[in-house]
């Protein structure tokens, strides 16, 4: 699944001020409302949701929160650059300021876990991560994203 079916230009923040795993949340899910239509609420509680089976934070200050919603009709996904790491309950218990959100269609199956798998490669390259906090420019990350998802597909 290339990135490109998950994010667009329109889908990355390069700056997000948060103080919190909470307000991250939050604030990443009224971003997906505005791109998906459904209501920010449903989207912050099925991330809530997800949360409670255990921590998204991967480590090396990564976090990739997702979940699964019902009238949602294919995967999508947003990139956020942090201005300052926070704590996330990550696995490593590092604070995180690179986050994934992926949401998927509840019937998405394999297609959720292939987009899953297919960010954590990206973002776990210690090389790529240090290139995404280079930089809070949206367009340079989303160039940054796009262009590592290709040389992952090759």
């Amino acid at each position: 699944m290339p990135l490109r079916d998950l994010i667009d230009a329109r889908s990355v923040v390069g700056v997000l001020r948060v103080s919190s795993k909470k307000q991250l949340l939050q604030l990443m899910a009224e971003r997906a409302s505005e791109r998906t239509g459904i209501d920010s609420r449903s989207i912050f509680e099925a991330l809530l949701q997800r949360e409670k089976l255990g921590s998204t934070g991967v480590g090396h200050g990564i976090a990739i929160p997702h979940a699964k919603l019902p009238r949602l009709t294919g995967v999508t996904g947003l990139f956020a650059r942090l201005d300052r790491p926070i704590d996330y309950e990550a696995l490593d218990d590092e604070p995180i300021d690179l986050v994934f959100l992926l949401l998927a269609p509840e019937q998405a199956g394999a297609d959720h876990l292939k987009a899953l798998a297919k960010v954590s490669r990206i973002l776990r390259d210690t090389k790529t991560a240090t290139r995404l906090r280079g930089t809070h420019d949206p367009d340079a990350l989303f160039a940054i994203l796009h262009s590592e998802s290709q040389r992952s597909a090759a």
